[in-house]
């Protein structure tokens, strides 16, 4: 149990009878969640951990075969939450995590009693009758920049990821997130991330669900939002005010109020 909650920086806050989960996105670590914990902490007990090759987690543990799918860090969800003894628990994942948490879900059912997702995108590559938001071509061009140069290729999108312009302190906070992955393990990441095609297992979901989408976001447009809300048996939709890719760090307010509402 120690070397699963070392290799993942395993951190549990907070009291109450339910658990929370919360898993972060592509470049970021459990520090993104930072609203959310002052926010739930006072009525439930709180699990925060970082993927491997994120946060303080223990680099040592990166295995390529292993994370070569997203079911590799699905594995990851499920056996922190054997470690802790957990059932039940509701799961809330940023973007890539909501797929994770989808395959945690449908592997082991009983470790979950609620999804929520934010930003969720099965397949973030155009396909005939469905919308990702790039083309195959964009996609591969984007991975080939992180390739040469990923400092400067998370310099350069991180900002637009988070959007909101107008608070330049957002992209500031991603972009540095993004730096402080390991750059080696980012890239395979990315890949498997923004390359791979889930839709088949959102149909498969006993459990409910909660699609939190904001208005306007390049990474998982709203298109993609309601596509999840129409496949995924159970699962509600909440389009949100704020803008860009992280309600959780644009919107706060806004994506409590939204959870608080689902869970309650």
């Amino acid at each position: 149990m120690k070397d699963i909650l070392k290799r993942n920086n395993v951190n549990v806050i907070g009291s109450g009878a339910d658990t929370i989960i919360f898993a972060h996105g592509f470049g970021c670590d459990q520090h993104v969640w930072k609203s959310m914990i002052e926010a739930f902490q006072d009525q439930y007990r709180l699990v925060l951990f970082d993927y491997v090759g994120a946060g303080c987690s223990d680099l040592t543990a990166y295995d390529p075969e292993r994370y070569s799918t997203l079911h590799g860090y699905a594995q990851d969800v499920i056996e922190i939450c054997e470690a802790l003894d957990l059932g039940g628990a509701i799961f809330v994942g940023h973007s890539v995590s909501s797929i994770i948490g989808v395959l945690a879900a449908n592997k082991v059912p009983n470790l979950f009693s609620k999804l929520i997702f934010l930003g969720p995108s099965p397949c973030y590559i155009n396909d005939e009758g469905y919308t990702g938001g790039f083309n195959r071509k964009d996609m591969e061009d984007l991975l080939a920049v992180m390739d040469n140069n990923y400092l400067g290729w998370a310099r350069a999108l991180a900002p637009q990821i988070m959007g909101n312009g107008d608070r330049p302190a957002l992209g500031e906070s991603l972009t540095h997130s993004f730096c402080a992955t390991d750059p080696d393990i980012a890239r395979q990441f990315a890949r498997v991330t923004f390359l791979s095609d889930h839709r088949d297992d959102l149909p498969k979901l006993t459990i409910p669900s909660l699609t939190l989408q904001c208005s306007d976001d390049i990474v998982a447009p709203v298109e993609v939002g309601k596509y999840v809300n129409r496949v995924t048996p159970g699962n509600q939709m909440v389009i949100l005010s704020t803008t860009g890719h992280c309600s959780h760090l644009s919107g706060p307010e806004e994506t409590i109020h939204a959870i608080k509402e689902f869970i309650n």
